[in-house]
């Protein structure tokens, strides 16, 4: 048996010893590589020493978070000039003279009868031909529009009055007849009523007395009332004779004509329902501003109304309405009232 069978456990004892010393060394050669080859030497003992953090690391926060402030960059002015801040004073060309630019402070206005001040004053852009027709703000009124009414061209919250982008489209009108019958006992009457092909009817049996409501049920239904009835005498145009003719006074209770009064002769001749019919008007309009061109709402004649529609006030009053016209009442802040008129097609009111 050799020596190495007999004394095993010494042999691998030795061997590990030898092993670990190879190691030793070749880590040590490795550290003595890094300093020779980085020119640096290794870390101390002390702790310190041995730190691996990057020195002021602390500023890469502190750098981040200076992104999340606000910064504006907000344009100057330079005598009232707004200065472009990236190539200074803005200037223009004049288009009779190149070599002279146009100077806003001293110069004639740019465009005639808006001072050159008001375009600077509120930093909208004068530089283009129809910078009068443009809207800087965006609120369907041009900046002409603007200086006229004394508004800010450059704020979508501040503009002229919205009943000059007031467009008349047309109107739905409902055609209606009311027709008092024979007069009987205690100037009571029967009353036939039409709309389209809808009727109503108060009969002989149940006349309706002075002060009494109708019709009970319809399209009418509780829409008239009987204030009363006068005999006259007037010229009939067939017979170029005076006769009597009694007319009887009916009072709306429809609540947007409630108090109108109509006087209509009792029992008159199918020649004249022509003349004598009536009419529930309603205007068709669309408001060309604040984004909401061409979009169309109803207004019933004699009802208020606001622009746009959602607002809570209601200064308008549609006064009246026609196949050719409405009639608006405002009411200002001062108080005072103003009648406008708006042409079917036209936008805005009539010019005084």
């Amino acid at each position: 048996m050799s020596w190495i069978l007999k004394n095993y456990e010494k042999a691998s004892v030795g061997t590990a010893v030898l092993l670990a010393a190879g190691l030793a060394y070749t880590g040590w050669s490795k550290l003595v590589s890094v300093e020779s080859d980085f020119g640096s030497k290794p870390a101390g003992s002390k702790p310190e020493q041995r730190d691996p953090s990057v020195k002021s690391a602390d500023l890469v926060a502190k750098a981040k978070s200076s992104f999340q402030l606000k910064r504006e960059w907000k344009k100057a002015k330079d005598e009232r000039r707004p200065v472009d801040l990236f190539t200074g004073v803005a200037l223009f060309v004049n288009k009779n003279d190149q070599e002279k630019p146009v100077d806003l402070i001293e110069g004639a206005p740019v465009h005639e009868g808006i001072p050159n001040s008001w375009w600077l004053e509120y930093s909208i852009d004068p530089g283009f031909g129809d910078s009068p027709l443009r809207d800087a703000d965006e609120d369907g009124f041009s900046n002409k529009d603007e200086y006229t009414a004394k508004t800010d061209p450059s704020n979508g919250k501040d503009f002229p009055a919205l009943i000059t982008k007031l467009t008349f489209i047309g109107d739905e009108s409902v055609q209606w007849l009311l027709r008092p019958g024979f007069e009987s006992a205690g100037g009571s009457f029967t009353f036939t009523f039409g709309v389209g092909k809808e009727r109503n009817k108060v009969g002989a049996a149940n006349p309706v007395p002075p002060g009494g409501i109708f019709f009970e049920k319809g399209a009418a239904m509780g829409r008239f009332k009987l204030l009363g009835s006068e005999k006259r005498k007037v010229m009939n145009e067939a017979t170029q004779a005076e006769e009597e003719v009694t007319f009887v006074k009916i009072e709306d209770q429809k609540p947007n004509k409630k108090g109108m009064v109509y006087e209509i002769p009792a029992s008159f001749r199918a020649a004249e329902q022509r003349r004598l019919a009536r009419f529930d008007r309603t205007a068709v309009l669309s408001l060309e501003a604040l984004g909401l061109a061409g979009q169309e709402f109803r207004v019933e004649e004699n009802t208020s109304f606001a622009l746009p529609l959602g607002d809570g006030k209601k200064p308008y009053m549609m006064k009246e309405v026609a196949p050719e016209r409405i009639v608006i009442e405002f009411t200002g802040e001062d108080g005072k009232v103003q009648t406008h008129e708006i042409i079917k097609g036209a936008t805005g009111p009539a010019a005084p």
